[in-house]
C-alpha cells in the first residue's frame, strides 16, 4: 500500500484553521480513503479571533468563546500539539518539537511531508528599548488581554489602599505604545472598563486614572484613512486621553516610562502593541524570504521558485493584483488572510488532483475599528462612519467572521447580556499562579529558633 500524500500545515491561527477546515471539506473522499492525511501543527489547540481580544480585557466577552478548538472543529484533521523548529524542504522534511518530546527528553523530531503550508502567523515586533522585557506587556494572545485586565484592576486595588502618593500615581497611569488596531482598541475597551470599576471603589474618580497613547507617526488608525484617524484623536482626548503623535517610547527602566519628547511617566503599566514582524520559523527554512523576513509567494499562494510549498497570511508577501502600483503586496491583515485561506485551500485540492490554479485576488474593502462602547470608526467601500453606526458595523462584522455558528451564538448571547446588565469588574490575578497558595500551605514553616523556657 502506498502512503497516503501528507499535507503539513504549519500554524493553527487564521490561515491555519481556515486552509485546514477548507481542505478537510475538499478532500472528503482522500481522507476517507485513507490517501491523503492532514497534520496541523500547533503550540496552541486552539484559535484566537484576535479582534475580540480588547473586548475580553474588557469583560464584555468571556475569553473561552474568543478561542475556537481545533480539535473540534477539524474533526478529520491530526492536530499536533508543538512548534516546528526548522523546514528542510529538499527533503520534505520538517523538524518539531511536541509536549511529549520535552518529556521523553529525546530532543525534536522528523516529519515527512507531500505538500507544505506556512502559516505561523506573526510575534510581536520589539525594539531594544531598556526595561521593555522586564516591565512590558504584549497583546496578541488570549492570555496577554486576560493578564492585562487583571493587572488594570490590580493597579487600581494597590491605588486604592497605598498611602503613598507616588505609587498611586505609578500605578494609575497606563501607557500604550502603538497606535494601530490592537493599541487603540485595547486601550479604548480598557479605558472605558476602568472608568466604570472607578465608581466601586470610595477613593478613586476615573480623573484620577491616566492614559497615555505613544505613537512614533503622525497619525494613528492608518487603515481607516486621515479623516478617520483624527476623528479618533479627538475623540480619545476628549475622554482625557493624552495622544503623543510622532513620540516613542526611550525607555521604561525602573517604572519609568521615558519619552522621545522628554516626558518622564513612573508607571507599572507599559503595553507593547507596536507592530508584528513574522514567525522566527521563517528564518529556519530553506525557502526564500523577502527584505522583511516573509516568504516570497506568487499570486497563486505557491512559495516562489519552489513545488509543494504554500504560504498566506502574516508569513507570505503575496502580490496584490489588483493594486495600480506594480509591486505591491496585500497587506498582512485578518481581511486577506481569510480570503487568501480559501484560495490556498482549493488550489492544494487542484494541485493534488492535477487541475489548473487560480490567481488570489481581493480589493481592499476597508476597514473599521472600536473606540470602546458605542464609539468607532469605519472606512467602508469609500463611506466613512463615526461613532454609534460605526461601533455597530465594527461588531457586525467580526460577528459575521468568528468561525463556528456555536461561537457567533455564544458572542451575540454574551452582547445582549452585557446590555441588560452590569459589567463584570473581578480580577483573577491569581489564576496566572494557581499554585501560589498551596505551594504557601505545604511549605514548612519558618524556623524562629528555640522557644523561651517558661
Amino acid at each position: 500500500m502506498t502512503e497516503p500524500a501528507r499535507i503539513l500545515v504549519v500554524g493553527g491561527g487564521y490561515v491555519g484553521m481556515y486552509t485546514a477546515l477548507r481542505l478537510q471539506r475538499q478532500l472528503r473522499a482522500e481522507l476517507r480513503a485513507g490517501t491523503a492525511e492532514i497534520v496541523v501543527v500547533t503550540p496552541e489547540p486552539y484559535m484566537t479571533y484576535q479582534p475580540f481580544l480588547p473586548e475580553a480585557a474588557a469583560g464584555s466577552i468571556s475569553p473561552r468563546h474568543v478561542v475556537v478548538p481545533l480539535r473540534r472543529v477539524l474533526d478529520r484533521c491530526r492536530i499536533v500539539i508543538g512548534e516546528v523548529c526548522s523546514v528542510d524542504h529538499a527533503k520534505r522534511t520538517a523538524t518539531l518539537a511536541t509536549l511529549a518530546t520535552a518529556e521523553e527528553g529525546t530532543g525534536a523530531v522528523d516529519l515527512t511531508y507531500d505538500e507544505l503550508v506556512l502559516a505561523p502567523g506573526s510575534v510581536s515586533r520589539t525594539l531594544p528599548v531598556p526595561g521593555l522585557l522586564d516591565h512590558g506587556i504584549g497583546f496578541k494572545t488570549v492570555e496577554e488581554a486576560i493578564g492585562l485586565r487583571n493587572h488594570v484592576i490590580e493597579q487600581m486595588d494597590i491605588a486604592s489602599s497605598t498611602r503613598d502618593p507616588a505609587i498611586r500615581d505609578a500605578a494609575l497611569t497606563f501607557v500604550f505604545v502603538g497606535g494601530g488596531y490592537a493599541g487603540v482598541e485595547a486601550l479604548a475597551e480598557l479605558e472605558d472598563m476602568a472608568r466604570y470599576t472607578a465608581r466601586y471603589y470610595h477613593n478613586l474618580k476615573p480623573e484620577d486614572l491616566r492614559w497615555v497613547l505613544v505613537e512614533a507617526a503622525d497619525r494613528i488608525l492608518p487603515e481607516v484613512g486621515a479623516e478617520m484617524g483624527r476623528y479618533a484623536i479627538r475623540e480619545l482626548r476628549a475622554r482625557n486621553i493624552d495622544v503623543r503623535l510622532e513620540t516613542r517610547l526611550e525607555s521604561c527602566e525602573d517604572r519609568v516610562a521615558v519619552l522621545s519628547d522628554g516626558t518622564r511617566l513612573p508607571t507599572r503599566t507599559v503595553v507593547w502593541t507596536a507592530g508584528v514582524k513574522p514567525a522566527p520559523v521563517l528564518a529556519e527554512t530553506d525557502l526564500p524570504l523577502n527584505g522583511r523576513g516573509r516568504l516570497r509567494c506568487t499570486s497563486r499562494l505557491a512559495v516562489e521558485g519552489v513545488d509543494h510549498a504554500w504560504a498566506a497570511g502574516d508569513a507570505a508577501a503575496v502580490p496584490d493584483v489588483t493594486a495600480k502600483e506594480p509591486g505591491r503586496e496585500c497587506a498582512p491583515n485578518a481581511q486577506h488572510a481569510v480570503r487568501q485561506a480559501k484560495v490556498l485551500a482549493e488550489n492544494i485540492t487542484a494541485s493534488l488532483r492535477g487541475q489548473p490554479l487560480k490567481e488570489y485576488e481581493h480589493t481592499y474593502a476597508g476597514s473599521v475599528a472600536s473606540l470602546g462602547l458605542h464609539k468607532g470608526v469605519a472606512h467602508v467601500y469609500g463611506r466613512k462612519l463615526k461613532g454609534y453606526p460605526a461601533w455597530l458595523m465594527h461588531r457586525a462584522y467580526h460577528l459575521s467572521r468568528v468561525p463556528t455558528f456555536n461561537r457567533k451564538a455564544r458572542v451575540l448571547a454574551e452582547w445582549t447580556l452585557s446590555g441588560l446588565f452590569k459589567r463584570e469588574i473581578v480580577s483573577l490575578g491569581s489564576l496566572e499562579h494557581p499554585r501560589a497558595e498551596f505551594e504557601l500551605a505545604a511549605a514548612p514553616p519558618p524556623d524562629h529558633g528555640d522557644k523561651p523556657s517558661s
